[in-house]
Formats: C-alpha cells, sequence, structure tokens
C-alpha cells in the first residue's frame, strides 16, 4: 500500500520535474537558497536537488526501465507508461480549466507492408511513423507504441482544445503519417486511421476509461475506411459491441490467409480460345468450404478492410498471370473487381505502377472492372481521376453489370471503357426469351458503333452460348464454361479446354 502510494505520488511529481519548467525553475531554487542561507544553503540545494531530480525523474530516464519497457524497435513506451500519464492528467487536471486528448493512430496497411516487402521494412516503417509523430507534437505531448500497427498520443493540457481543435490535428497527423516513405529501393505508402477522445467527454476520470473510449472510436474509423478520422460519443461504444461473431470470423479469416482470389475463364466466342480469366473473391471456410463474397464482403465493408481484400486478389491475380505465362499458357489478361474504396485512394494509380513493374508485367494486361454507379460519379472527383490514371498507365478497363444502371453513352466515352460486360439478367433465358435476344441485339449493336467490345456474364446453358455467339457478342462468361476454380486447377482446365476444342455452335435459322 506504502509502496503504491508512493509510487503515485513519483510519477505527480515526475510531471513537475521534467519538461521546460525544470529549467525556469533550477535557477530560482539556487538564488533562494542562497539568499536566505547563504552558501551553505545552495551548497545543500546543489547537492539536494539532483537528488530529488533522480528519485522523482520520469520512468524514462531511468536507464533499467528504458530498455525494458520501451518498445525495440521505435523505442517509445509502452501501453502501461501512456495509462500512467492519462491517470496523471485526471489527477492533476480534474479541476482546471483545461482540457487533454488520448488519440490512437493504426497502420492500417502494416499487415500487406511486411507480407509485401518483409519484417524489416515494416520495422523501417514503424521507426519512420514514430520519428514523424515525436515531431509534429509539442513538447508536453507524449507519443508511445501499443501494438506493431498501433500508437498512442496523449496531448498535454490547453486551454483552446475543443472537438473542432482536435479534428483539425487529427487531420494533420495523418498527413503526416501518410506521406510517401522512401525504405531502400522500395516507396511505402502508409495508410491509417485514427481515433481519440478528449479528456472532458472521458466515460470515467480514469486512464483506462479515457483509453478505451478512443479505442471505440478508432475502430468506428477503421469500419468507415482508409485515412478516416472519428472523435469518441457514447454511442460509438454502443456501435462496436454489436460486431457479431461472423464478422469477426471474417477478419480474422482475411487476416490469416483463407480469402483468396478464384479465376473464371472468358473465351472468345469467334475462336474458343481463353481471352483471360476473372479474378472473384473466395473465403476457403474450413467447415463450409469455398464462400461467395456475397457472404463476407458486408463484414468487409463494415470493418473498413475493403482495400486490404483488394491489395490480396490483385497480387494474387498477377502472380496468377506469371503462373500461367511459365506453363506456357496464353492468358491474354487478368480482370479484377476495384471497389469504390480502392478507387478512393489517393495513390492507387502509383501502387498499381508499382504491383505491375514488381511482376514485370505490361498495363495491358490487367483489366480493371468498375460498375456503373462509378462511372456515373462526378468526372472531377479522385475516383474519377484514378480511373482516368489507370486507363493512362495502359491498363485497360471494363464496365461490369451493364444494364442494370445509369451509364451515359457520354459517360462510357469519358472513361476509355474497352469492354462493358451485359449483366446475367440480360443473358439468362435468353435462348426461349424474343424480347431478352432484342435487348441483347441493341446492345451489342451500339457496342459496336461505339468501336467497344462485349462481354456476356451469367452464361449457364449450350443454349445461351449458342445464342449470345450468334447475335455477335465477343466473349463469354459463365457456368456453361466453367464455374471459378482454385488456380491450381486452371490449368487442367486449359488443358483439357484445348483438347475438346470444337466449332461454335450455331442455331438454325436468324435470331431476332
Amino acid at each position: 500500500m506504502l509502496l503504491a502510494s508512493f509510487m503515485r505520488i513519483r510519477r505527480v511529481a515526475a510531471l513537475l520535474f521534467s519538461g521546460p519548467q525544470v529549467i525556469a525553475f533550477t535557477p530560482a531554487v539556487s538564488l533562494g537558497a542562497f539568499w536566505i542561507g547563504g552558501e551553505g544553503a545552495l551548497l545543500a540545494a546543489s547537492l539536494g536537488y539532483p537528488m530529488i531530480y533522480m528519485l522523482f525523474a520520469p520512468e524514462g530516464w531511468v536507464p533499467h526501465e528504458t530498455v525494458s519497457r520501451r518498445d525495440a524497435v521505435t523505442g517509445l513506451p509502452l501501453r502501461e507508461f501512456m495509462l500512467e500519464r492519462l491517470d496523471d492528467y485526471f489527477e492533476i487536471s480534474a479541476n482546471r480549466a483545461r482540457n487533454g486528448a488520448c488519440m490512437l493512430i493504426e497502420l492500417t496497411n502494416a499487415a500487406h507492408v511486411e507480407t509485401t516487402f518483409g519484417s524489416e521494412v515494416l520495422s523501417e516503417l514503424r521507426r519512420a511513423v514514430a520519428d514523424r509523430l515525436r515531431a509534429a507534437l509539442r513538447d508536453n505531448d507524449m507519443v508511445y507504441c501499443l501494438t506493431d500497427d498501433r500508437f498512442g498520443l496523449v496531448l498535454g493540457t490547453t486551454t483552446n482544445l475543443d472537438l473542432e481543435a482536435g479534428i483539425q490535428l487529427s487531420n494533420r497527423l495523418l498527413r503526416t503519417v501518410q506521406d510517401p516513405i522512401k525504405v531502400g529501393s522500395n516507396t511505402i505508402y502508409p495508410s491509417s486511421c485514427l481515433g481519440f477522445c478528449l479528456a472532458n467527454v472521458s466515460p470515467e476520470p480514469t486512464g483506462e476509461a479515457l483509453m478505451d473510449a478512443a479505442q471505440s472510436a478508432l475502430l468506428s474509423a477503421m469500419k468507415s475506411g482508409e485515412s478516416t478520422i472519428r472523435a469518441y460519443a457514447p454511442d460509438t461504444i454502443r456501435a462496436a459491441a454489436k460486431v457479431d461473431n461472423n464478422a469477426r470470423e471474417v477478419i480474422e479469416a482475411l487476416e490469416d490467409g483463407r480469402i483468396t482470389a478464384w479465376f473464371q475463364p472468358q473465351v472468345s466466342t469467334d475462336t474458343g480460345l481463353v481471352s483471360g480469366f476473372e479474378a472473384l473473391a473466395r473465403w476457403i471456410h474450413p467447415e463450409k468450404g469455398p464462400i461467395g463474397p456475397s457472404s463476407f464482403i458486408p463484414a468487409l465493408e463494415a470493418a473498413g478492410r475493403m482495400e486490404q481484400l483488394g491489395d490480396i486478389i490483385l497480387r494474387h491475380s498477377l502472380l496468377a498471370l506469371r503462373k500461367w505465362d511459365a506453363a506456357g499458357f496464353d492468358v491474354p489478361s487478368i480482370s479484377v473487381n476495384f471497389s469504390e474504396v480502392e478507387l478512393s485512394n489517393p495513390r492507387l494509380v502509383d501502387k498499381v505502377r508499382w504491383e505491375l513493374d514488381r511482376n514485370e508485367l505490361p498495363p495491358e494486361r490487367l483489366t480493371v472492372e468498375i460498375v456503373e454507379s462509378v462511372v456515373t460519379a462526378d468526372p472531377n472527383n479522385l475516383v474519377t481521376r484514378n480511373i482516368a490514371g489507370l486507363a493512362a498507365l495502359g491498363c485497360t478497363v471494363d464496365l461490369d453489370d451493364f444494364g442494370t444502371g445509369n451509364a451515359s453513352i457520354a459517360a462510357i466515352r469519358q472513361f476509355d471503357i474497352n469492354r462493358i460486360k451485359i449483366d446475367r439478367s440480360y443473358v439468362s433465358r435468353i435462348d426461349r426469351d424474343p424480347e431478352q435476344q432484342r435487348l441483347i441485339s441493341a446492345i451489342i449493336t451500339m457496342a459496336e458503333q461505339l468501336g467497344l467490345q462485349t462481354v456476356a456474364e451469367g452464361v449457364e446453358t449450350q443454349g445461351e452460348h449458342a445464342l449470345i455467339s450468334q447475335l455477335g457478342c465477343d466473349h463469354a462468361q459463365g457456368f456453361a464454361l466453367a464455374r471459378p476454380m482454385a488456380l491450381d486447377n486452371t490449368f487442367g482446365w486449359m488443358e483439357q479446354h484445348y483438347a475438346h476444342l470444337l466449332p461454335i455452335p450455331q442455331i438454325g435459322g436468324r435470331a431476332f
């Protein structure tokens, strides 16, 4: 009990015996001692003051604690230090008209950096971010290392720290963290989210409660996507508590590599040759087997993990191209769906360029699939500029699910679309429904006039395959040709497909 009381007094005194105030206070003590007691008192003060400083000095100045209670990579103090500092804040500042804050910053692509570049590059990234945060803060603010991808900040008290000021500071910190970092020959683009809680709205006047509140705000920010900032509000804790077990299981599957890319072939209706594959996300569940994206995409969207999923699918897709090349198969391109979250990343074009260069693949072998809702967006927004940037890089662009949205011909031409993918709702029962035939015929005619190729999605029967071929659709994709499959199975499928390649089936008579 006495030891605990002493340690609490020591921590409080540490705030008084550290920082700029010590420099101003030391001469005052010396002069006061000499004025009151002469040379003897001056000598006693000179010897006694350093002893008092060593007794009550901040923990970070004690050598053996520095080694054992600091992060080995960044040199930052750990979580227990942060909690002590937050507790001290409430003891000292509870009755003052001043405010402080607890901030948490998550490096959301830390796992991707480690997987792609290795642990040494991740360590360099963490060191660089720690240095940037130290440089961006005031002398009485502190930075802490909580995990390999999370930093904590305790802002010293001030009279003008309100919600607006907190958000402004958070924006500045995120910009500081997310500037590109050069590590050897690699350029790393950190992505991050930030959650914070002002001390005056902490659920309880304890360091633990204040940190928990900031963490609930951080979780809310991560669910909303990259570069998001959230301030604590009481409902954020209630919202975080509603995350169900399925969502947790999905996130664990993503982190463990159990959500991966499967591939479905696209075949030329003229030659029967494979014209490409589309990469489709699959969750390989240990008990339920392969699970389609409709069962897990909503959970990843809510958790702010769509960009992480996109990175995985892109890497697996480019690796598949290299393996097909090495095996001697001619696969012209791979189609990858890009979500609106990914298309909102200001560094997307640089990231795609880097991945292509790393795999020694030309940009024209990557097909970027976008949906109609993206095409109808404001032409000046970031999503639009990224699509134009990918097209300028040399990637081909497919408009997915054509006919289900409101894309205008002008918008299609603006985005340098290469192909339109006719939605399966138009393809279904085309061999039995004359109205469906006329609709698809009109779409194909429009595409030909615009110089666009067409892909029929969801071709499930040989009759549908034959009819879309006769109508002039350029490519077919669907269960009639092959279901999505793991990469290892694509080699056998292509061998079998080419071994039994037959002329394209035709239906007698003219289709209308």
